[in-house]
């Protein structure tokens, strides 16, 4: 059996999308993955399953949509995978907290930097399905726009760390 990692997309985060992390336990309970657990309440989930990466992501977003009512994004990663998003961080010497990964389906698009809008302090790198940005002042100020992290969702290395970590577990 293989591990994952799901993160769910705008899942608790400003009092929209809200999921219960014991709900989401028991939905990937009942889609047949074990040693389920979940991570902070904003849609981090980690398990094992005998499904490809495609098969895990399918399966669970169809669950969250019948659970949600809408469609509920999700990107899936395998345990080889976190650990290489944490592996290319290329910040690797800046504050965990003030470091996301934004993760995307697809590899980011090639018009993705001269996209981005609202830049300030902020350094931006793209990755294998994500797109690194250290917020060098922290991102409460920020005003920064990357179109192409839209349909992505972000995790900060504190949290990428923690979930590698989890999934290495089962």
């Amino acid at each position: 059996m293989a591990a994952f990692i799901a993160l769910l997309r705008a899942v608790n985060v400003g009092g929209t999308g809200k999921l219960p992390m014991t709900e989401l336990k028991a939905m990937c309970e009942a889609l047949g993955f074990a040693g389920v657990r979940t991570y902070i309440a904003s849609g981090n989930v980690v398990f094992t399953s005998r499904k490809s990466e495609s098969a895990v992501k399918k399966a669970l977003e169809a669950a969250l949509e019948s659970y949600a009512g809408k469609p509920v994004g999700v990107m899936v990663r395998t345990l080889a995978e976190m650990q290489a998003v944490l592996s290319d961080n290329p910040f690797p010497k800046a504050p965990a907290n003030r470091t996301m990964a934004v993760f995307l389906d697809a590899p980011p698009p090639g018009d993705t930097l001269k996209a981005v809008k609202g830049r300030k302090d902020e350094a931006i790198k793209l990755g294998r399905r994500e797109i690194y940005i250290h917020y060098g002042d922290g991102m409460g100020q920020s005003k920064l726009v990357v179109p192409a992290a839209k349909t992505g969702t972000a995790r900060n290395m504190n949290t990428v760390a923690a979930l590698a970590k989890m999934a290495a577990e089962l």
